[in-house]
């Protein structure tokens, strides 16, 4: 058993990092200002954007976006059960309702099949999530939305990098809401951008910074005049320049933090192959997964007390885990308001009543690897 206790997703900051908030920390601008301006080109570069905008959480930018196509009272946004609350969160906060849907048996995101099944009149819009960071399938998703006049929103809060047969997510002109939260392959600390139609995003900008016709940066300039005017009631959602100097530094090092979890990877697959009970997570060919995380599916009759103490176990052995998600119309709220079981969605539900998140980060060495798989096959084989 390992002596010190392995983390589930800690942070992969370095000197790299520390430097950047030391240089903005000391340029006597710390807020939005030109570290963001970089980032946000550097980031829409990365993924070949239309044009980006840095803002302080993906929620923010799921929000703003089904703003900016008109979501509001009386509408209908389709999502996946198997998701994190934010996404059914926002749709609330815009008075409109969230239609939660089933996922496929595969890869746990949203499905197609069940999308349309959804559909009502007042179906506005369909949220992608990218469930792991695996894409969703984009042209049956697409072709729904497009046969129907719907708009399509993109959480790509694990989805960075990752590409759907051969485009990048986040490259097209619909709204795609990017997190960088500390667990996420790029982190600013707290963070998020949303990529999409440049238009869209301007507009996006100034309900970032309240509603806003001008930023601080820009008011306070030397040759800026200080007056500006509120065009809309908006938000305080703005990334500021600590954050984006952190996930500039990041975005110096994605080749190799990629590189590396897709190597963490491939040595759980041929570690834990062959282990009897548990269930891996596979990438399918047409897409290039992000593995933002590592969901395997523990047969509940492996050990007594299911995946709960399968989990403990696992700690027990100094390591790590989570699970990702509990369904949505498992929590209160959603339970209560629409009227939910637990048996609705059966592919949701009986896959989060065995996921099981190993550790999957670029800081892990082959020897936290070897750990993991040993102290996964130990407490699988003792039951």
């Amino acid at each position: 058993m390992r002596s010190e206790f392995l983390s589930f997703s800690p942070p992969f900051v370095d000197e790299e990092e520390i430097r950047g908030v030391a240089e903005v920390l000391g340029s006597g601008w710390i807020s939005r200002g030109p570290v963001v301006a970089r980032f946000e080109e550097e980031f829409s570069q990365q993924v070949g954007a239309p044009a980006a905008l840095g803002l302080n959480s993906g929620t923010a930018g799921l929000h703003l976006a089904l703003q900016l196509i008109g979501v509001g009272p009386g509408d209908e946004v389709i999502l996946p059960t198997m998701t994190f609350c934010s996404c059914a969160n926002v749709v609330e906060h815009l008075g409109a309702r969230p239609v939660l849907v089933d996922v496929t048996d595969d890869t746990l995101n949203i499905d197609p099949v069940a999308v349309e099944k959804a559909l009502t009149d007042q179906t506005r819009a369909i949220m992608v999530v990218h469930f792991g960071g695996h894409p969703a399938e984009m042209d049956l998703l697409l072709e729904i939305s497009e046969s129907h006049g719907l708009q399509v929103i993109e959480d790509a809060a694990h989805a960075f990098p990752a590409s759907y047969r051969g485009k990048v997510i986040g490259s097209s002109r619909r709204m795609t809401a990017f997190s960088f939260y500390a667990t996420k392959n790029l982190t600013t600390g707290e963070g998020g951008m949303l990529t999409g139609d440049p238009d869209l995003l301007e507009r996006a900008k100034a309900l970032s910074l309240h509603g806003m016709s001008a930023g601080a940066w820009n008011r306070y300039s030397q040759e800026a005049p200080w007056r500006y005017d509120v065009v809309e009631p908006g938000y305080k959602y703005n990334m500021t320049d600590v954050q984006a100097a952190i996930g500039r530094a990041q975005l110096s090092k994605l080749e190799f933090m990629d590189l590396r979890r897709r190597e963490v990877v491939s040595m759980y697959a041929e570690g834990l192959g062959d282990l009897e009970g548990v269930q891996l997570p596979s990438e399918k060919k047409h897409v290039t997964s992000a593995w933002h995380l590592y969901p395997i599916r523990v047969h509940p009759k492996l050990v007594s007390g299911g995946r709960d103490v399968f989990i403990q176990r696992l700690k027990g052995q100094n390591i790590g885990a989570s699970v990702h998600f509990i369904p949505l119309h498992l929590y209160q709220f959603y339970r209560d308001k629409y009227d939910y079981s637990s048996h609705d969605f059966p592919v949701a539900h009986r896959a989060f009543e065995r996921l099981v998140s190993l550790p999957l980060h670029p800081g892990l060495s082959d020897g936290d690897v070897s750990d993991v798989i040993e102290a996964v096959k130990l407490v699988a084989t003792k039951g």
